[in-house]
């Protein structure tokens, strides 16, 4: 390169736009197209993330309510009366399905005699209504797990694909210098950039969240073993 180009070179270099959106418009279609799904990708994933924290945020509080009505000494029928229309958290629902295999056992006035059989249907019914209660509360976690494995891989993806750009545009031009070179690589790793800018959030809020569900359902297990024992010692006394 000629001496007096230099000044050139590196005036063209300074003075390229090397924003994020001006990037983007240059990039490579597949680029394009990589950059474009991250951004998506990760609007969702910060949606999932704020919709599961205030879901599992507010569950505690009314949880806690709940506990403390149902350890107050009040008769379980009057609590069932009270949360039976509208449940509004899992341990409340528990609460009303097993309320509700109980209250059909005494409307047929099922001889209590012998009550294994009714303490295996409400614990049967309570195992059900847990799985299935754990299970909604895990709606959308497979996102962000996904999300947090894949992003960055897609992101490399990017990169490659830029990098490759990067060196036909030296080929085709014969120049290594930076107004040749640097617009692609930076347009390849802002690819990487996107990748791990979704996938590091999705990665820390679903290990918290997992955890939080997996103590909310320790939570469940442990109300559904008192309750049972609760019932257990109520048809025993009412065999007697």
């Amino acid at each position: 390169m000629e001496p007096h180009a230099m000044p050139d070179v590196a005036f063209a270099a300074a003075s390229a736009d090397y924003s994020m959106f001006n990037l983007f418009l240059k990039a490579d279609v597949v680029v394009k197209l990589v950059m474009g799904g991250l951004f998506f990708a990760s609007i969702v994933s910060w949606a999932v993330i704020f919709g599961k924290g205030f879901q599992l945020g507010g569950l505690r509080g009314r949880a806690a309510r709940f506990e403390d009505l149902f350890w107050s000494g009040r008769p379980l029928d009057e609590l069932y009366k009270r949360v039976e229309a509208k449940p509004d958290h899992p341990l409340a629902v528990v609460f009303v399905a097993a309320m509700r295999e109980w209250r059909r056992s005494l409307e047929k006035r099922t001889d209590f005699s012998n009550g294994q059989g009714l303490v295996s249907r409400i614990n049967t019914v309570m195992q059900a209504t847990i799985a299935r209660e754990i299970s909604n509360l895990q709606k959308n976690m497979n996102f962000l797990a996904t999300l947090a494995s894949s992003a960055p891989f897609i992101g490399l993806f990017g990169t490659v694909w830029g990098i490759m750009n990067a060196f036909e545009r030296i080929g085709v031009t014969q120049s290594t210098s930076l107004a040749v070179v640097a617009p692609a690589i930076a347009e390849a790793l802002m690819a990487t950039g996107l990748g791990l800018a979704a996938a590091i959030p999705a990665l820390i809020f679903y290990n918290r969240y997992s955890n939080t569900i997996n103590e909310y359902a320790i939570r469940l297990d442990g109300f559904a073993d008192e309750f049972s024992a609760i019932l257990s010692r109520q048809i025993e006394e009412r065999g007697r």
